[in-house]
This record gives C-alpha cells, structure tokens and sequence, in this order.
C-alpha cells in the first residue's frame, strides 16, 4: 500500500429538512452576505428556494442572487457571478443544486478574492491562493463536488472543459437531504449513476497497484450505485434507495477512494470532457460513450484487475466480458454508449481527438495519450 496523506475539511448534515438549518449555519459562522448561485426553476417548483430564503431571512443573512446556472457551467455566466460577488462584498457563497451550480459557487467564490481571470487557473497559469467559503445543498447526487476540492468549468468560446483542484474550494458545509432528488428524472439519475461509477473505477484501473481494502471499497461503491439506482428507476420517492445512492456518489469523490493506489489517473474524464466541451452532452452521456471504449483500449495492460473487476460486479470470468456487461448494464439504464447514440458523426473524430489532446497536455497526460492513443480509443467509442 502507498503512502499517503488524507484531508477533507467539509462538514455534511446529512438526511430529510436538513436544508433548513442553512440559515442558522451561516449566522454560526458570522456570515453577513451571501450570492445564492441557483439553476433555472427547479428549486423553487420543489419549494426549496421558499425555504432557503425564509431561512436566510429568519437569520439576518442578506443574499444576492446569481441564477441561470447551465447543466455544463460556462465562463462567461461564471464571471458574472464572480463580479457580482466582488461589487455586493459578500462574504461566502451559497450554491444550491447539483454538481454544475456547486462548481460555478467555488470558481466563484475563487475569482472572488482573486485580481486575476479565473480561466488562468483552469490553464494552470496561477495557483489559487484563496476563496470565500463555500456552503452548498445538494439536490442532485452525481459529481461528489460537494465534498471535494474540485470545480469544472467550460470556456464556450474556445469549447475547452478545464478544472482547478484546490484545499480552498473544499465546501465548508454541505447539506444532503435525499428528499431533494426525489425529482430528479430517469436520465439523470442514469447519467449520475455513471458519472459516480466513473469516479471510483479510474484508479482502479490505471494505478499498477490496488490494495485490497480498496478494491473492495470501490466494488462496494459500484455495486451499491447500481443497486440503488435500478431500485430509483422502478420507485423514484424510494427515500433509502436515494440516500444510499446521494451518499455513495459522494463517498466515490471526496478522496477516499483513490488512497494508498500505486500510480492512477484520470483518463476517461479527460477524454469526456473534451466531447462535452464541444457537444454540450450531459457530463454522465459523455463518460458512458467514453468508458467502455477506454476499457476495451486498455483492459490487456491490466489484466487481472479487468478480470477481477469482471468476477466481482458481474460474476464473470474474462475482461472483455465484464467491459461488455458494463456496457450493457449503461444502455440498460438508457445512457448512450456510442458517439451513434449521441448523434456524432464519425467525420468529427479528429475534432475530438484535438480538443481530448490539449486538456491532456493540461494535466499533463499527454506522454500516455497521444492523438495516435486517442484516435484509437474514440474510434472504439463509435460503435
């Protein structure tokens, strides 16, 4: 088992009306002025705006809103919000909703304190040095941003998906009531359940070493997501079935999962974010077009975890058969598994490919995945 340190600084309340005790939070913590970062209209068709605002009101916590949050965040509205919060003074963000409104509130609340263009950390020109504190609730269980130090965002001008990782951005308080995600539909719970699957199968796959506890953490992970997401699918107000699933996606990226694994990276967001950036398709379509086509690519550089993989979800014995159950199980639950089923041609390979290769040199991956290695894959991804 590898070294490792852990932190994670974040504070869950976790179970039904929790939501209501932001108010009481906030003036714990002597926070005076908030900007409420919220989607379009779904938290206030399921009364949650109502109730965030009287609690905020009920407190003396002054707000400014910042709405309109797109399902993939782009700059242009996430630089709205930072000046925003700049000319209101405020003193924290407060993102309510899923994965894309929490990550807006952190490079918010990053551009905040910063003099600089907030795009230069996505490009890994700055390091962040600061950030007002972040509190969120969560109303769609998928990225685990709401306990992690992660944000993603897209540049819609030159239609790069980048992301900063940064100790500041650790939300200070999240709030997970799972009556919350009673309405979220069938395909985005499809689209969450893959996303929280990919999260906890990319060290699993490309580390050279996976200690036991881990490995079993990890298919317990899977296993619990697949489970519960085929009960929310047939009983959508099934409250254990979503509060199991809202705690295993945030357990699949809040750092546990990756610890004590030799090596490992991140290769299937990569190359998904680089189809979203261009497409604008759901974070969770783009990771089920892209993750069996990465597996078939790399399964024979690591055989044994493939097979285990293979033995211990599906009762199998082969890789092949557990990336082809996998992918089964994706198209089961109505995510795509193709460029096909997301309507992209086969003619625009090449734009992938170019677009996948420069966030690779972003992070620094590119040694592995060249345009040759990323033709290859995307290609497996057109069938």
């Amino acid at each position: 088992m590898e070294n490792f340190e852990f932190f994670n600084s974040t504070r869950i309340l976790f179970g039904r009306a929790t939501e209501n005790k932001i108010g009481e939070i906030l003036k714990k913590d002597r926070i005076k002025k908030v900007v409420f970062v919220y989607g379009k209209e779904s938290i206030k068709k399921i009364g949650l705006y109502e109730r965030v605002v009287k609690a905020l009101k009920d407190n003396g916590i002054e707000f400014v809103e910042h709405s309109g949050v797109k399902p993939n965040p782009v700059l242009s509205h996430t630089r709205e919000g930072i000046e925003k919060a700049k000319a209101e003074k405020v003193d924290a963000i407060l993102a309510v909703g899923g994965g894309s409104v929490i990550d807006e509130g952190k490079t918010i609340a990053v551009g905040a304190k910063s003099k600089k263009d907030v795009w230069r950390f996505f490009k890994r020109q700055d390091e962040i040095k600061g950030a007002l504190p972040v509190y969120t609730i969560l109303t769609l269980a998928a990225t685990g941003t709401e306990m992690n130090e992660n944000a993603v965002i897209t540049n819609e001008e030159t239609k790069e998906k980048l992301s900063i990782s940064s100790r500041y951005i650790y939300p200070r308080v999240s709030i997970l009531n799972p009556e919350l995600t009673f309405s979220v539909s069938a395909t985005y719970q499809a689209y969450a359940a893959v996303d929280a699957i990919a999260h906890v199968i990319e060290y699993y796959f490309s580390g050279s070493y996976c200690p036991m506890i881990q490995n079993r953490f990890i298919e317990g992970l899977i296993k619990t997501v697949m489970d519960t997401t085929e009960s929310i699918l047939k009983e959508p107000y099934n409250y254990n079935a979503r509060a199991e699933f809202m705690w295993a996606a945030t357990l699949a990226l809040n750092g546990l999962a990756k610890l004590g694994i030799k090596g490992g990276s991140f290769p299937n967001h990569m190359i998904a974010h680089a189809l979203g950036g261009i497409y604008d398709l759901a974070h969770g379509a783009c990771l089920s077009i892209v993750i069996p086509a990465w597996m078939k690519w790399y399964k024979d550089k690591n055989p044994a975890q493939f097979e285990r993989f293979a033995r211990e979800i599906f009762n199998k014995e082969t890789a092949d058969e557990g990336v082809s159950e996998l992918k089964a199980w994706f198209k089961k639950i109505g995510a795509p598994v193709s460029l096909k089923d997301a309507g992209i041609e086969e003619s625009h390979i090449s734009k992938i490919v170019e677009n996948a290769y420069n966030i690779a040199e972003v992070w620094q991956m590119n040694d592995v995945y060249t345009k040759e290695v990323l033709t290859e894959i995307i290609k497996n991804a057109n069938y």
